[in-house]
């Protein structure tokens, strides 16, 4: 696959963000992820809810269901020092939903939170 290939690819996904600002627990991060996905009321807010509606086009937002999910998720860094061992896992579920399809795809914002 080619760089103009993978950039068109990622272009032309629904773009939504995930703002972990001032998230500190799995609890916060699992409302966040909720509000940001627009889940149903009946989202587990643990993990293999996560892991399962990050696989399921079926409950994600109409644009990114049709053309593909780029996942952007800025203002991590400090729910990663609050609980390293929780946002591992959140990594690991973020990078086993873009594994499993190319539907998704996951990018951390690297700069500041403002």
């Amino acid at each position: 696959m080619s760089e103009h290939t993978t950039r068109t690819d990622l272009a032309d996904r629904a773009v939504v963000t995930l703002d972990l600002d001032g998230v500190t627990d799995k609890a916060a991060l699992m409302d966040r992820v909720a509000a940001a996905l627009r889940l149903p009321d009946w989202f587990g807010r643990n993990w293999d809810a996560l892991a399962d509606s990050l696989g399921d086009r079926t409950v994600w937002p109409a644009p990114a269901a049709e053309r593909g999910l780029l996942l952007v998720v800025r203002g991590w860094q400090g729910y990663a020092q609050a609980n390293p061992r929780e946002w591992q896992i959140a990594q690991e579920v973020f990078i086993q939903a873009a594994d499993r399809s190319r539907a998704v795809a996951v990018a951390l914002v690297l700069g500041g939170t403002s």
